[in-house]
């Protein structure tokens, strides 16, 4: 006898299913230059460049959410998503054509990409949270942070097989196509009225709009400060540490460019079950947020210090790759319990993005 799934869990799925894969697509594109680094060396680019293209990343990145999540509190997902995709695959392709003659220009065109990539985050997790049921929302939200663990194995395999031009030419390709089938899939969840736009804005009694003062007032309430210092320690690694990777792979401990892509597809591929570890781990502490980030950044500490003073290659693998698991539980618990938490306030992308432009300003720094 077949059972009929619920409506609220299918367009859940639908919802979260989208917004999933599109962020694998992100964060494919934004590994690339992490995978390629060591490939763009071996052709003749000076070895601080990729680090510093990275830097240009991450700081555009970081005002990109700031800005873009503000906007994406007032447009429609739809079009934030597939055209942040858009844009950003045209910046990734022209970044492989110009790095080769012009590589001052480059680095700024590199940064764009982050920009634009950047317009995906905030309004992505407004949409889910405002068209999903609580139990749903974490659900897909553990869905597209799986996605975006999973998305430097997948950029890893391929700068082990291609030149780094070609890495960037194929992840450009998987964004304009994810710009296409993004619009039309919001487009058909639109008129089916399973995504809505604007059902949680926060206004006074007389009808009119908070004043920014409000706003943050608002926002205070929700322990903002608190996980603001979280952002700002877990940016620091789960992005820059982790896009070293390769680099610490292959200079600290001795592997080729070829074995330190691999090894890094590995570790980032265990990496991506940190999402659904730190919710396992949350629901067996009673629901309990605090308990769960305070024992994992515990852990990560604790983890760190073994990778400084174990210097076995293997071994020490083993232990940077359990210290990043360990602080990207606490980043789970941020992004994928906290900002959707803050539904009811109207400004999810917005307080997203803040967030996020926190972790990503650490990053860059």
């Amino acid at each position: 006898m077949k059972t009929k799934m619920k409506p609220n869990l299918r367009n859940a799925l639908y919802i979260g299913t989208l917004c999933a894969v599109s962020y694998l697509a992100v964060y494919f594109a934004r590994n690339i230059l992490s995978v390629a680094s060591n490939s763009m060396v071996d052709s003749g680019f000076p070895e601080s460049y990729p680090k510093l293209a990275g830097s240009f990343f991450f700081f555009f990145y970081a005002v990109g959410q700031l800005i873009n999540g503000i906007i994406g509190d007032k447009i429609k997902a739809k079009y934030m998503l597939s055209l942040g995709l858009l844009f950003a695959g045209v910046s990734n392709l022209t970044f492989s054509f110009v790095a080769v003659n012009n590589q001052n220009l480059a680095l700024f065109i590199y940064g764009f990409t982050g920009f634009f990539l950047a317009m995906i985050y905030g309004p992505m997790t407004k949409v889910v949270s405002e068209n999903t049921d609580p139990i749903y929302t974490t659900r897909c939200s553990l869905g597209y942070t799986f996605a975006s663990f999973f998305g430097s194995p997948v950029a890893g395999v391929l700068a082990s097989v291609l030149a780094w031009n070609s890495v960037f030419n194929v992840g450009s390709v998987v964004l304009f196509v994810m710009a296409v089938c993004c619009f039309t899939c919001f487009t058909i969840l639109e008129r089916k009225g399973i995504v809505k736009y604007g059902q949680f804005d926060v206004k006074k009694s007389d009808g009119k709009k908070l004043t920014f003062a409000e706003k943050v007032k608002l926002l205070t309430q929700h322990k903002f400060i608190k996980f603001s210092l979280i952002a700002l320690i877990t940016g620091i690694i789960r992005t820059s540490v982790v896009a070293l990777l390769p680099q610490y792979f292959a200079g600290y401990l001795g592997y080729s460019s070829e074995r330190s892509a691999f090894i890094f597809s590995i570790a980032t591929l265990v990496i991506s079950s940190t999402a659904f570890i730190a919710v396992f781990v949350y629901e067996r502490l009673g629901n309990n947020m605090d308990k769960t980030i305070l024992i994992m950044f515990s852990l990560a500490a604790v983890f760190f210090a073994c990778t400084y003073f174990v210097k076995h290659p293997i071994i020490n693998i083993v232990f940077i790759t359990l210290s990043i698991m360990a602080s990207n539980a606490s980043a789970t618990m941020l992004w994928s319990k906290y900002c959707p938490s803050l539904r009811d306030t109207g400004m999810v992308s917005s307080a997203t993005g803040f967030l996020d432009f926190l972790s990503y300003m650490a990053a860059a720094a």
